[in-house]
């Protein structure tokens, strides 16, 4: 039974408990509503959430530990012997024995039959099945398998157990309660409580457990490489063989240079179509540019790159880069930084927008009576007001700009290298984190833990700007009455 279906059956659960609470009180306060203490639909929805909350709780408790118990199976079918004592070769074996799996539950076969068969026949049961075994594979494998499908299917069904036992426990127990004299308003809210307070602990552990994934992977990796040749290394040059050179800076100019390129595009649009927004469009243009504006922040980033790759790039190079003899490629930091500056346009003046709105007319009223013009009081009085916020939509479209990928993968191409030209071809942080980790590649070798190496690095600079964006807007903004 598959997660989706539990939770229709927990979804129909509830809203049975709910009918049955709400009738129950009712009838135990004789048809009388004001003999309750609450309105008789929160004796419905304490058992209704009585019966959900449980129910939710061992599920999401069941979906994190039956992975784990499914892969000590595995493990143990295996045998540390198999895998002579390397970890990484264990993992490659686990793998092997997780594809097999996934051939077995594709072809819907009778594992007990086949589990009760002794090694030599493994093989050929699996190819009966239509699974393809490698010539050589070691039985331990085929048990490994078998065990992982076995795992799965009675850890499933163990569960929707469970779920179903907590569920109807919860209701059962909520139903009894449902008296005049039960507190159901004050249940209900407190439940209410406690999963908004779960829901921004959620989030919390969710950064932290994000935070700190990268940061032990990166441990592992500084372990593994120097580093000081990778926060101080200029060249970038990942060999799986060995012998690698894996310099951070290349790919932090690249970053850099194209966020600054996108940056120089947005910042000037986005803050002048935000003044001509707030300032000089009437009711109806507003109405229309504003939404037609705020339409480039939702096209998809694949499609700004193919525009890059198709349009922009081929432009560039014809009419600019080669005319002028600085490069004969499409792909190129002008390329990339251009169409990202373009997305990042509504970031900057949906943002400078509001923060200029904000703005009390008063002080426009009474630039305006002292004999200044309309534009000298949009320089003088309005955008000074507005400056913090300003800086902060600049800072938060700045964060945006250096995580970006799919525009610089087919815009900028993978080139890492320090270049002034920005008709060259560079790469950022972003693009080599996923060709990193793309492939079937050893994770516990250098060049793939240095994924989370770049990923941690490009975190903290985020980060940072984030920061001095909230820090920037609290410390300089205006209150105004």
């Amino acid at each position: 039974m598959t997660t989706g279906t539990i939770l229709i059956a927990l979804l129909a659960l509830a809203v049975v408990g709910y009918f049955l609470g709400r009738g129950r009180a009712v009838a135990s306060a004789g048809g009388d509503v004001r003999r309750l203490h609450s309105l008789p639909r929160f004796y419905g929805l304490n058992v209704a959430l009585t019966t959900l909350i449980p129910a939710l709780a061992v599920l999401a408790v069941g979906l994190l530990a039956l992975p784990i118990w499914t892969d000590l199976r595995v493990g143990a079918a295996i045998g540390p012997s198999l895998a002579g004592g390397d970890a990484g070769r264990q993992s490659l074996l686990i793998a092997q024995a997780d594809r097999l799996a996934e051939g077995l539950e594709g072809a819907d076969a009778n594992v007990a039959a086949i589990a009760a068969l002794d090694d030599g026949a493994l093989a050929g049961a699996f190819a009966d099945a239509g699974i393809a075994v490698r010539e050589g594979t070691d039985p331990s494998i085929l048990r490994a398998a078998l065990a992982r499908v076995g795992t799965q299917e009675t850890g499933s069904w163990m569960l929707v157990l469970l779920v179903g036992l907590a569920g109807v426990v919860g209701a059962l127990v909520a139903l009894r309660a449902s008296g005049p004299a039960f507190r159901a308003r004050n249940a209900v809210e407190r439940a209410i409580l406690g999963v908004l307070i779960l829901a921004s602990t959620i989030a919390i552990v969710t950064t932290a457990g994000i935070v700190l994934s990268m940061l032990f992977e990166t441990i592992n990796f500084l372990r593994a490489y120097p580093a000081a040749d990778f926060f101080f290394g200029t060249v970038w040059n990942p060999r799986f063989s060995g012998d690698s050179q894996l310099g951070l800076l290349p790919l932090l100019w690249g970053t850099m240079y194209v966020s600054l390129v996108a940056l120089i595009v947005a910042v000037p649009v986005g803050l002048l179509a935000a003044i001509y927004m707030s300032e000089y469009a009437g009711p109806r243009v507003r109405a229309v540019a504003k939404p037609l504006l705020e339409i480039l922040a939702g096209i998809p980033t694949i499609v700004y790159g193919l525009f890059a790759l198709v349009t922009v790039g081929p432009l560039l190079r014809d009419w600019f880069a080669q005319p002028l003899g600085l490069g004969n490629s499409a792909s190129s930091v002008m390329t990339a930084g251009l169409v990202m500056g373009v997305m990042l346009i509504p970031f900057v003046s949906s943002l400078s927008d509001d923060v200029i709105n904000a703005v009390p007319q008063s002080m426009r009223d009474g630039s305006l009576g002292l004999g200044a013009t309309k534009s000298e009081t949009i320089r003088q009085v309005v955008v000074p007001a507005a400056l913090p916020g300003i800086v902060g939509s600049i800072l938060l479209a700045a964060s945006r700009a250096i995580g970006e990928t799919m525009i610089v993968v087919l815009g900028a191409g993978a080139a890492a290298q320090m270049d002034l030209n920005p008709f060259e071809a560079m790469t950022t942080i972003t693009v080599k984190i996923v060709s990193q980790l793309v492939g079937d590649n050893d994770f516990n070798s250098p060049e793939t833990l240095v994924a989370f190496a770049l990923g941690l690095t490009l975190f903290v600079m985020t980060l940072a700007l984030n920061v001095l964006a909230l820090w920037i807007v609290r410390r300089y903004r205006e209150q105004y009455e």
